[in-house]
């Protein structure tokens, strides 16, 4: 497959493009950055994901948009909509314009972050939940989620919202034994969320890998194709309690869900 990849200069953009391009896509990266091109063949556009002209050429020609980019961490409220789902309308735009039917989002588990974990009833958080975001970060995210649902539903395109968690090379946390993304799992996500038949409409997928402890329904996943290998189990032993570990475990979203990411909107 032809594959944009937005954010291909971050950290979980550059592992999925190295990855797409091993498994035998064609990758063009976007980033506000220039990086090296070796792992996209089809080049590195720079820019924001917001200039309808720039999104208009990056999109065209492919057959899926991973879209990655986006500020990763929290801020005021103006910038949170705009670097998440201001970005998403308009690459949404354009594929529309250039017929692409493929939209595969970095949502996050910060959507449903202020969900406490003593309301999981059957151990695990399933897809179908309300948003409950813990951060502006997460209002931003359930936003674009909900503009992935409108668009799929007005226009012949499907789109996967990945509730990533922690995208780390390994777990040092406590909170990280349930919430690990390895990144060879995320690969295998974004991989079967851009191919999978299965996918219709607007589909939510937890983005976490086999996790043993795991918070987070992965049976929506496996039934687009993704079927995560790595368990943060393997680094148990390797995991030292801290202080704040109770905090971080009480809600899904850890410490964002907690009063030290409590802020007025403007």
């Amino acid at each position: 497959m032809r594959v944009l990849v937005t954010g291909s200069a971050g950290s979980i953009g550059s592992a999925v493009t190295a990855g797409l391009h091993a498994a035998g896509h064609e990758v063009r990266g976007l980033d506000l950055t220039a990086h090296d091109d070796s792992s996209c063949p089809l080049g590195v556009l720079v820019g924001d994901c917001t200039d309808t002209g720039l999104a208009a050429r990056a999109v065209a020609g492919t057959d899926a948009v991973v879209h990655l980019a986006g500020r990763p961490s929290e801020g005021p409220l103006a910038e949170e909509l705009t670097s998440h789902v201001l970005t998403t309308a308009t690459l949404l735009d354009a594929m529309v314009t250039a017929g692409v039917g493929r939209f595969v989002y970095a949502s996050s588990n910060h959507a449903v972050g202020m969900t406490e974990r003593v309301e999981l009833a059957t151990g695990v958080l399933g897809a179908d939940v309300r948003g409950r975001p813990d951060t502006f970060y997460g209002v931003a995210k359930v936003a674009a989620e909900g503009l992935l649902s409108l668009y799929a539903d007005r226009h012949p395109l499907t789109a996967v919202s990945m509730r990533i968690g922690s995208f780390v090379d390994r777990p040092t946390s406590r909170r990280h034994l349930a919430t690990w993304l390895s990144p060879g799992d995320c690969v295998r996500m974004v991989e079967a969320a851009i191919g999978s038949a299965g996918v219709t409409g607007h589909t939510v997928v937890y983005g976490i890998s086999a996790n043993t402890d795991a918070w987070w329904d992965l049976a929506p996943g496996r039934a687009i194709g993704y079927h995560p290998v790595d368990d943060a189990q393997a680094y148990a032993q390797t995991v030292t309690a801290g202080p704040d570990d109770e905090a971080a475990g009480a809600r899904v979203g850890g410490p964002f869900a907690g009063p030290a990411f409590t802020r007025p909107a403007s």
